[in-house]
């Protein structure tokens, strides 16, 4: 069984920073990509960056230049560092991974901005 577990969530005033991270264990067999979404109250789980096997990655468009994700395959692991955080930016943030046959979740974590 494959389990993620997120950390690194909290409560940040606008304009600052938090890094996410999510590792992976269990059963893991050829990762095509890791990948942060995140769900505000009252509104649909929507993805937030992905890191692809191979190296590319992608960004939603309300995030391009302020966050930024990264991969450790060594670790199965997966990170978002945060800038320039926002009252928008309010969410629960899940990480996912997805393998050639099947795809997981984490239990996710909280991010919090403060105005």
């Amino acid at each position: 069984q494959v389990r993620l577990v997120e950390s690194g969530g909290g409560v940040v005033q606008n304009g600052g920073s938090l890094r996410l991270s999510c590792l992976a264990s269990g059963s893991i067999s050829d990762i095509n990509a890791m990948g942060w979404y995140r769900q505000a109250p009252g509104k649909e789980r929507e993805v937030v960056a992905a890191a692809f096997k191979g190296g590319a990655s992608e960004y939603a468009d309300s995030v391009k230049g302020r966050f930024t994700i990264s991969r450790n395959n060594a670790k199965d692991a997966v990170y978002l560092q945060m800038n320039s955080l926002t009252p928008e930016d309010t969410a629960i943030y899940y990480c996912k991974l997805i393998s050639w046959n099947n795809s997981y979740w984490g239990q996710g974590t909280q991010v919090t901005v403060s105005s």
